[in-house]
């Protein structure tokens, strides 16, 4: 039995979906940074949003789908990683919460 999803719930995961693609057309070297990146991203702005609050959300994808546009661009080779970034991940990967940035 599969899962019925809205048409926003698709659009999110199809958003994600297409950053988790750009993060293998990067160098291996920066592969991890930009997966960090992504993960972070989603992860708190998913947190921070009501799920009923349809208009904050359309509005964070058309802001992604642009944000994402950029990243995609050939001559994007690293990005920039937080101290806050960094953190979130070890408490997320040592089993901590991963719904607080």
């Amino acid at each position: 039995m599969s899962i019925r999803r809205s048409g926003l719930q698709r659009e999110v995961l199809a958003l994600y979906r297409r950053a988790l693609r750009m993060v293998h057309t990067k160098p291996p070297t920066t592969q991890p940074k930009f997966l960090l990146f992504v993960r972070y991203t989603f992860r708190t702005q998913a947190s921070s949003v009501s799920p009923r609050d349809v208009a904050v959300i359309e509005h964070l994808l058309r802001k992604g789908s642009r944000q994402l546009d950029g990243l995609e661009q050939t001559n994007v080779k690293d990005c920039w990683v937080s101290k806050e970034m960094e953190e979130w991940d070890r408490r997320t990967r040592a089993g901590g919460q991963i719904n607080s940035p």
